[in-house]
């Protein structure tokens, strides 16, 4: 277990290093997490490498018995190098380069990024590559964070075209065929022709639009792998990983590919930022955790936990005392094995002098101090335990295709599919059920319930593996506008939908709508659900049951005979639809019915209380989460406001 914090001693005078290092040690961490941002120091001029100034850091920290987590420079390209070469850096939309000054303002297909990268890279490995006080290195810094996932310089106009070249075998009537060209007379006669899909009159082609979200994914998952392959070749044994930022779902790029090419997966873990009144909901918090857990189904570590408040030009809410402290333990319940602070001491120079750190400015040791200090002595007891892998029953399941297919064409305009899936998380958090959040290409056979949000594009492979799992035994939870389009974010001529999952579910959707309400119309229950009448929204599919049973009807005028959410028998499985996106009592009680059905035992807690199991048998300890602001209780204890006990 690695337990740390984030250490930039290039920003301040270095006799401050050796007192810094004691503190450190105080704390009690035994890494710190170092360079990620210095490549002017590594290379001050072409060519003139010089890593005397870490040399001098890392014999320091192992003279105090801390290991090193080494970041490779890229994510901040030196000055000399974007003047030099101009077109490294990224472009927004509009065709404006974007300024040197900020960070990861590099273009992820220029060709001089990738050649002088590689030269950083190899000199630093090969420099460190026998060091044995480095136990991780860390490349780059949060990919796609800020829009940096976008770019649309020349570049990438032609790689796309190359990206397109290669899919289509050279083929460009093939294009043509599968993008429906002839609409808007939109055909090309070469690969030349085609644009990027920028602001233009109306909207551009659906499926060129789906392609340049796939190549967008590209871009970034090649260069994390040139880096990782670099490093491995260099230094065999080196463990490599990357410190992902939030909203993973929302950006064009799959983490989950990124993390193919990684020994381990980071997250960089802000309950809060700047210019928010107020944290975000605990379900929302744990639902990042899980997700980040989920990008290689393993333990993951926490390379950023928030100790005082942050924002680079809107400060942010403090933690209330204990609160950050009660968000770590939050993240080494759900799979954290290894913890580091941002940051041991908050900057007075440079863009981030309001992300406040363990110390602040004035150097004072002070209430946040000592909460990470009993942090780290009470945790690093149960090491062992926090090595273990957490086996959930019940899998939400992502496709980066499908969320990309709403981001070109969002249908209505309340549906956010990143909400949709927290929505559908909640009742499970609510009654303290694990959830892993886990891409499509996972495999999910083992789980007794997976949830199938909005995954509106139809792939033949997943397909078949939802039915041999749903006839095996299985549960599926499939939603609204579930199935509709093809790989090639086309609709299916012929086909009702759900396209391919209609024998399955019992049902096919008649009618569409979109809705710009939340609870834009009433829902009737039916049968055992007789009386449990609730609201739905933001969309619904008008569902026309075959073989399925009804427990939900629509109740306004003119759809009545249109069931609102159904469940159909499928071989040893079941298979429930969910029309539309209910109010949160209504779907509490549809997921107490399924969970109930699979033989999964809640645990009940007090609202803003959690409660999480890690490990099994004699080994296995429980942590007791307390959100509130206010003494709660769960069971014989009490917990203190912000207050965690592990039992």
């Amino acid at each position: 277990m690695w337990l740390g914090v984030d250490y930039y001693p290039e920003q301040w005078d270095i006799s401050m290093m050796d007192k810094d290092m004691d503190n450190i040690v105080e704390l009690g961490c035994n890494v710190i997490r170092i360079a990620e941002f210095c490549w002017h120091i590594m290379e001050k001029k072409e060519g003139q490498y010089d890593f005397s100034f870490f040399d001098n850091v890392i014999a320091k920290a192992k003279s105090k018995g801390l290991k090193i987590i080494m970041g490779t420079p890229t994510a901040t390209i030196p000055a000399w190098l974007a003047k030099k070469h101009p077109e490294i850096l990224s472009e927004f939309e509009n065709g404006r380069k974007r300024t040197f000054g900020g960070r990861h303002v590099y273009c992820f297909n220029s060709p001089y990024m990738y050649e002088y990268s590689e030269k950083i890279i190899r000199k630093l490995v090969e420099h460190y590559k026998n060091e044995e006080a480095i136990v991780a290195w860390q490349i780059d810094n949060e990919f796609g964070h800020e829009g940096s996932d976008i770019c649309y310089c020349n570049q990438c106009h032609k790689a796309f075209q190359e990206y397109l070249k290669n899919k289509f075998n050279g083929d460009i009537e093939l294009l043509n065929s599968t993008y429906g060209t002839t609409f808007w007379s939109q055909e090309y006669n070469d690969f030349d022709e085609i644009p990027l899909p920028t602001e233009t009159i109306t909207t551009h082609n659906p499926s060129l639009r789906l392609d340049w979200e796939r190549f967008r994914n590209e871009s970034i998952v090649n260069f994390a792998a040139f880096q990782s392959k670099l490093i491995k070749e260099i230094a065999p044994n080196a463990v490599v990983m990357h410190d992902f930022p939030g909203g993973g779902l929302d950006k064009h790029c799959d983490y989950s590919d990124v993390a193919k090419h990684l020994d381990v997966v980071a997250y960089n873990n802000y309950p809060v930022w700047g210019g928010q009144k107020e944290p975000i909901p605990p379900h929302e918090i744990a639902f990042g955790l899980d997700y980040i857990r989920g990008l290689k189904r393993e333990n993951f570590w926490i390379t950023e936990a928030i100790m005082g408040a942050q924002g680079h030009d809107v400060t942010g809410f403090l933690p209330r005392p204990n609160q950050a402290k009660m968000w770590s333990y939050q993240g080494m319940a759900r799979g954290c094995s290894s913890l580091m602070y941002f940051r041991y001491r908050g900057a007075t120079k440079g863009a981030e002098q309001f992300c406040y750190g363990v110390i602040d400015a004035d150097n004072i040791k002070r209430r946040k101090f000592y909460e990470v200090q009993d942090f780290f002595k009470t945790i690093s007891k149960y090491d062992k335990q926090l090595e273990l892998p957490i086996n959930s029953k019940v899998a939400i399941i992502y496709d980066y295709d499908s969320i990309a297919s709403f981001r070109i064409q969002k249908q209505s305009i309340l549906l956010d599919c990143h909400n949709e899936m927290k929505k559908l998380y909640k009742p499970f958090y609510d009654i303290n059920v694990m959830v892993d959040v886990i891409p499509s290409d996972a495999d999910f056979s083992k789980y007794s319930i997976i949830i199938l949000p909005q995954m509106i594009v139809v792939k033949d492979e997943f397909r078949a593996k939802v039915k041999e799992y749903v006839n095996n035994g299985g549960t599926a939870v499939f939603t609204y506008r579930n199935a509709v389009k093809d790989e090639n974010n086309n609709l299916t001529l012929g086909k009702v939908i759900p396209v391919g999952y209609d024998e399955l579910t019992g049902v096919y959707v008649d009618e569409t709508e979109s809705l710009q309400d939340i609870n834009a119309f009433p829902i009737i229950g039916n049968g055992e659900f007789k009386g449990k009448n609730g609201t739905g929204g933001i969309f619904r599919d008008m569902l026309v049951p075959t073989t399925a049973e009804v427990m939900f009807k629509y109740g306004d005028d003119f759809y009545k005979n249109y069931a609102a959410v159904t469940r159909n028998n499928y071989g040893k499985g079941k298979a429930y639809y969910l029309g539309c996106s209910t109010d949160e009592n209504t779907l509490k009680n549809i997921i107490g019915t399924i969970i109930n059905e699979v033989g999964i035992v809640p645990i009940y807690s007090d609202e803003g209380v959690e409660f999480v199991r890690r490990g099994i048998g004699k080994e296995a300890i429980n942590f007791v989460i307390n959100h509130n602001g206010y003494t709660a209780q769960f069971g014989d204890f009490s917990l203190k406001p912000y207050e965690c006990k592990i039992v």
